[in-house]
């Protein structure tokens, strides 16, 4: 289920990628992709109208489901606030991305992280309970920090593709800080961040949570 089509296409080359990796030949997976209207996400969020992301999200799992999908991934973090909702109201599961990155940062040993993303997704507790709930502990940058985050994933990824040097820094700096708060991972909670930050050493672990949703659904598929 594809919300901003900058982490969309990118979520369907990885999936086609790996797959092949796994599987060899010419073989890709069979798959259906619902891209939701990315203004109406904006609009929901800015209204904190939960009940209608809700019923949003729920249509599109329904056609989904209705298509013959085995699983649903939902190809953003931020929308897994509507995961309670959807997998009480559809009949096949939906991978959390927050599970598949909980058990990367576990198997790291990974105690404390730091939490990047929109708004959403770090001032509400959706995302941080569930890392909670495997014993990490999750801090977020502080409120300018957050905001300034924020406006780069809305103003300049999602809406225009902009990937720019100094967002880049700005991203880095925040990252800085949280490792001198004792986090030793960084969990890019924004399918757009992985993006921004390719090939930059943050000086920590850092969770591409895409990449590692991508993965777990493949793991979950190919079982």
């Amino acid at each position: 289920m594809g919300t901003n089509w900058q982490s969309s296409k990118e979520y369907y080359g990885l999936l086609n990628q790996l797959a092949n990796e796994r599987i060899g030949g010419h073989n890709s997976p069979e798959m259906v992709m619902v891209n939701l209207n990315f203004q109406n996400v904006v609009d929901y969020l800015k209204r904190d109208d939960l009940d209608s992301m809700n019923q949003m999200m729920l249509t599109a799992a329904k056609k989904l489901e209705d298509a013959g999908a085995d699983l649903v991934g939902i190809c953003t973090n931020t929308l897994h606030n509507c995961y309670d909702f959807l997998q009480d109201n559809i009949s096949i599961p939906i991978i959390h991305i927050a599970d598949a990155v909980a058990d990367r940062v576990k198997q790291d040993g990974i105690e404390k992280v730091l939490l990047l993303g929109t708004m959403a997704t770090m001032g509400l507790d959706f995302y941080k309970k569930r890392l909670g709930s495997y014993g990490i502990e999750v801090i977020v940058p502080s409120e300018e920090d957050m905001r300034y985050v924020d406006d780069v994933i809305f103003n300049e990824m999602c809406s225009k593709g902009l990937f720019l040097d100094k967002s880049r820094g700005g991203f880095r700096g925040i990252i800085q800080k949280a490792k001198k708060a004792g986090a030793k991972g960084v969990v890019l909670g924004c399918t757009e961040i992985p993006i921004l930050l390719n090939g930059v050493d943050c000086g920590a672990n850092v969770y591409d949570t895409m990449r590692i949703h991508v993965e777990a659904m493949l793991d979950y598929s190919m079982r």
